[in-house]
């Protein structure tokens, strides 16, 4: 599979050589198993802090093939979950503590794009989210509310008129903007990623499958197992999210739930004109299926929802082919959203995994008596949250105590998902659950509709 056929962003970068295989057993200070954003933030941050350290990483295909290649493009602080999870593990001070880093992991993947001369397309626009009827804004306000009570934030809520300024929405009715969010390329952050640590040292080794990890045992080093050999090591990361669920032991860890994006044609001036969108911000919404978008750097709109979310047995399609009536519903909803773009032409669509815990809560950890380390489960906020684990899991192996190791997701465990068919069963009817209510609110709901909070109750999602 080409680079390009993997999502839009690849189309506008050059093809970059593929790099060689395993060959042979080898001994590594740590092994990363995945290099997505999370494995490659984590041997940046390695080699940053300990230069001599070997640090190898395996990739099945090649780097950023996963999500880091085809997610929205979002730099977002939101905290994975929410962050009143933690208010009950953790308290006041350590729910605040996980917003606080993940407002700073945002400007840290800015700085150091900045610093390695990563072209990615950074814009720092904001984000803007719009409530599109009385229901969505009705949980506009409250979110709006609850914001306010956090440090590090800095949301604003806007009414109708100012959320149509900044991008013109059919049917807006108020909008919450917050300034800590970036638009990116992902493709070209990843694979510029990849660049700068291949040249920091890292022995990155692509088309190398990992079928197995073990654990320290009997006096031997934790093992990452591959068809090509094996790679020794004092900690082995696995650093897999959607594609968790094909390791062996952990099929019920985390469901890959599938995301989907559509990218239009170049828009003309007249249509950028009628629909704005002239700071960059991303763009979401209220809805219980919310959608996702950005403005690209080359005028077009690259917009996103979840289609068919979860497939029996946590299958999945690696290579991310997008069902026409899945593409027919983003463009639906693009044309709702904007009228103008009725004639628009969309030239791109592709999907990818997202890795969800049962409690959507995002984990990072290292169990120093097994070798084993993991950071994973982010639920769509992956391009910053993996910023934010790279640095702890780095922080963790050399074993230095910093403000990030104690954050609360840090040694969080999740119980694993229900078996088959009650995964498929309660995956796929939540999601029509979510469905209904959003057809329902559209109808004039004035609240959020019961089914939707009874899914919400059902998922565990706040």
């Amino acid at each position: 599979m080409s680079h390009a056929s993997v999502s839009f962003w690849y189309s506008q970068i050059p093809a970059p050589e593929p790099l060689p295989s395993l060959k042979g057993d080898i001994r590594a200070d740590v092994c990363i198993v995945g290099a997505g954003f999370t494995g490659l933030w984590t041997a940046y941050y390695l080699k940053k802090a300990q230069p001599s350290l070997r640090v190898v990483v395996l990739e099945q295909r090649f780097a950023g093939f996963g999500a880091s290649g085809r997610n929205g493009g979002w730099l977002t602080n939101s905290v994975t979950g929410g962050r009143e999870q933690y208010l009950a593990t953790h308290g006041r001070e350590g729910a605040q503590a996980m917003q606080s880093a993940m407002t700073a992991s945002v400007h840290e993947v800015v700085r150091v794009a900045e610093a390695e001369g990563i072209d990615a397309d950074i814009v720092l626009g904001g984000e803007l989210n719009v409530a599109r009827n009385a229901a969505q804004l009705g949980r506009l306000n409250e979110w709006a509310e609850s914001e306010a009570g956090w440090t590090d934030v800095g949301a604003e809520l806007l009414d109708a008129a100012q959320a149509s300024a900044r991008i013109a929405v059919s049917n807006t009715v108020g909008g919450l903007w917050q300034p800590h969010c970036a638009r990116i390329q992902p493709a070209k952050l990843v694979r510029g990623l990849a660049a700068v640590v291949e040249a920091l040292g890292v022995e990155v080794y692509e088309g190398t499958k990992v079928s197995d990890i073990e654990p320290r045992s009997d006096g031997r080093a934790a093992r990452a197992v591959t068809a090509h050999g094996s790679v020794d090591a004092d900690v082995v990361v696995r650093a897999t999210e959607g594609f968790t669920a094909r390791m062996p032991g952990a099929h019920r860890s985390w469901v890959p739930l599938n995301s989907s994006l559509i990218v239009t044609e170049p828009l003309s001036d007249g249509q950028w004109d009628a629909i704005g969108w002239a700071n960059r911000d991303t763009l979401g919404d209220l809805a219980h299926v919310y959608m996702y978008a950005q403005r690209t750097a080359d005028g077009r709109i690259a917009f996103g929802g979840r289609g068919v979310p979860y497939h029996w047995g946590s299958r999945f399609d690696e290579d991310g082919t997008t069902p026409d009536v899945t593409v027919r519903s983003l463009r639906e909803l693009l044309v709702r959203f904007f009228p103008v773009l009725g004639d628009v032409r969309v030239e791109r669509a592709w999907s990818g995994v997202l890795g969800v815990p049962r409690d959507w809560s995002a984990t990072v950890g290292l169990d120093r008596a097994s070798g084993l380390a993991w950071a994973g489960g982010y639920v769509g906020t992956g391009v910053t949250a993996t910023n934010l684990a790279g640095r702890t899991l780095a922080d963790l192996i050399v074993e230095r105590d910093t403000a990030i190791t104690d954050l609360p997701w840090v040694g969080h465990r999740v119980r694993n998902w229900e078996i088959e068919p009650l995964r498929f069963i309660a995956v796929n009817g939540l999601y029509k659950a979510y469905g209904f209510a959003d057809r329902a609110e559209d109808r004039g709901s004035t609240g959020t509709s019961p089914i939707a909070r009874l899914a919400d109750a059902v998922s565990g999602h706040k």
